[in-house]
């Protein structure tokens, strides 16, 4: 028991200790003190998960890249059983593999598109890789014969879903490397491509694994819809300073109404108009909402529900630090990692999901101003949203996600307070081993 208590309590310090170290972290701790805890047991579920790493070369290489390209997402991956986790994690590569070659814009369009379309078939070559992208990326490209392995292990039905979304999403990314997004229908079929189909995909693989009934596509498509459209929103300035060239996807049906060319909605002079045009893009990404929230609550296994709900609160979380916000446009806006730790650590039932989506639609439609062109629109969207998890009758419990807390903490009490939770956890686990 003692070798127990001391090997827990050496895990939560090294865990302690790294937070410790990150000072943007630090200072969000001491704002945020009841961030701490969550911070502490994702990072022990971090650590737990890469010793879970499989010994087969091939899925060990699956694993290491799942959690390297999405931290989080690969944490919540980790959770499902194990042959809808084998399923998903190829499933989640295969896709981020062919996304990075629709990303590379040092590609010639015509080297990519062939590629795009014909990567259904590629998936079953074990010979083939392809020299693309960054960093990690590159290396999952560089190596992509370790994902061909892997994916020729899984069972048939799972096989034949992730062939057939790929060979989908495909061929749309192909269809929009010669189209711009014009109109709001070219921008929802964009995203279908490349978001809507990896919730059919993820639809059918809930369905195979035989733990959920197949969930209408209208509700898979608005779960991809949502989320990519957050993720278009808040990676604005990235894109649009993208080298050799930027590839944006904001309508030009939208953006045309503030300015006459997408690129000025990052020029100072263009403060106003910026902020008036990101409000018209997050006010059609809430019309998603009511949509993910009836898909959700029909999910019936725990895992697969909190794989599927902790991104969907991020996104909702995102839309609103985002909106009526000119930071967009000026660097990277995104949750504090203590926050993300809490959606993490706090959503296992689908009254979470009601409390944290109330929560998060509060703080944005405290922001929505009277005198912007789409407030009403906006507020109606938003109350449309706040009803839906009123009526759960849910909400009476939840833990606040925007509740800031009044405490003040030095930098000494913060210490005192990771030395308590550390030897409190690790007595915990000790006796509970014991």
């Amino acid at each position: 028991m003692l070798f127990m208590f001391i090997h827990e309590f050496e895990n939560l310090a090294f865990s302690v200790s790294c937070i410790w170290f990150e000072m943007g972290s630090l200072r969000a701790i001491l704002k945020h003190p009841d961030d701490l805890y969550p911070l502490v047991k994702l990072k022990l579920a971090a650590r737990n998960a890469e010793k879970q790493i499989p010994p087969e070369p091939h899925w060990g290489f699956c694993y290491t890249m799942l959690h390297k390209v999405s931290r989080s997402f690969g944490l919540v991956i980790q959770q499902l059983d194990t042959d809808l986790r084998d399923a998903i994690c190829i499933f989640y590569l295969v896709l981020r593999a062919l996304d990075t070659v629709e990303d590379d814009t040092s590609i010639a369009t015509e080297v990519k598109v062939p590629i795009l379309i014909s990567f259904h078939r590629l998936i079953y070559d074990l010979e083939w890789h392809f020299s693309c992208g960054t960093k990690e990326y590159k290396v999952l490209m560089d190596q992509f014969q370790h994902v061909s392995t892997a994916f020729l292990e899984l069972g048939p039905s799972y096989k034949e879903a992730i062939e057939d979304i790929t060979m989908r999403m495909g061929a749309g990314m192909a269809k929009f490397i010669c189209k711009e997004v014009e109109t709001i229908d070219d921008y929802d079929e964009y995203c279908h491509y490349v978001a809507g189909l990896v919730g059919l995909g993820l639809s059918k693989l809930f369905h195979a694994s035989g733990k959920e009934d197949l969930a209408p596509d209208d509700l898979s498509n608005s779960m991809g819809l949502f989320l990519q459209k957050t993720n278009i929103i808040r990676d604005y300035l990235e894109d649009i300073n993208e080298i050799p060239k930027s590839r944006m996807f904001w309508p030009r049906h939208i953006w045309s109404k503030y300015v006459n060319k997408l690129e000025e909605l990052k020029y100072e002079e263009n403060s106003v108009e910026a902020v008036q045009c990101l409000n018209d893009m997050v006010t059609n990404a809430l019309m998603h909402v009511e949509d993910c929230l009836k898909f959700m609550s029909a999910l019936r296994d725990p895992a697969i529900f909190r794989f599927c709900a902790v991104p969907q609160i991020m996104a909702i979380g995102t839309l609103s630090l985002c909106y009526n916000n000119i930071e967009v446009f000026r660097g990277v806006v995104k949750m504090r990692r203590g926050l993300t730790a809490k959606i993490i650590v706090r959503t296992n039932t689908m009254s979470d999901v009601y409390g944290a989506f109330y929560d998060f639609s509060r703080m944005l439609k405290f922001k929505v101003d009277d005198n912007d062109p789409n407030a009403g629109k906006t507020k109606d969207s938003l109350e449309t949203i706040l009803k839906i998890c009123r009526d759960s009758g849910t909400l009476t419990e939840r833990k606040s996600y925007i509740i800031e807390s009044t405490s003040q903490y030095d930098a000494t009490m913060i210490v005192v307070l990771f030395i308590i939770l550390a030897i409190l956890v690790a007595y915990i686990s000790a006796k509970s081993a014991f």
